[in-house]
């Protein structure tokens, strides 16, 4: 499959902005978790999103992953509290520790049951840059367990020094 698109050299992310939606967050690196699933970001109040560092740097070729509470440990409101309001054409900037900042745009919002979750569809392999913003959703009232996952998909735009 050839590369289409802008590409970036891999460089670690380090800062998230989504102005739409009020995110400006840190990205700490996240590796995996005991069972192998990704890590997640801490959950306590003002937790940052954390960049799965197993998936290609945000602005490379393939699929770069953010993860995000939707609610902290004390509150219903965490950093992707708003994630879902994300629509086609909308844009948002990561910021790169070689200080470029890669502009991605939204092609799409979904939400998928946990127990179905589409691995392959969100982690495989991609013609060009894109992105992955991952959220839980679904509060189930009765267990206060949430059922499903919201991804944003973004694909590289564009890019310009910070």
């Amino acid at each position: 499959m050839a590369a289409t698109g802008p590409l970036l050299a891999a460089s670690v992310p380090v800062r998230l902005e989504v102005p739409d939606i009020g995110v400006d967050t840190p990205l700490p690196q996240l590796g995996q978790a005991a069972d192998g699933t990704a890590e997640v970001p801490p959950g306590e109040p003002g937790s940052p999103a954390g960049w799965y560092k197993f998936s290609p740097t945000p602005g490379a070729l393939g699929p770069a992953v953010i993860l995000g509470h939707v609610n902290s440990t004390e509150s219903p409101i965490g950093v992707f509290y708003r994630l879902h309001e994300l629509h086609q054409g909308q844009q948002f900037l990561v910021t790169r520790a070689d200080g470029t900042v890669a502009v991605f745009q939204v092609d799409r919002s979904a939400e998928f049951r946990k127990s179905t979750f589409p691995t392959l569809d969100v982690y495989g392999n991609t013609s060009r840059a894109e992105i992955r913003l991952i959220t839980c959703g679904g509060l189930e009232a009765s267990s206060g367990e949430y059922t499903e996952n919201t991804v944003v998909y973004g694909h590289l735009v564009a890019s310009h020094s910070a």
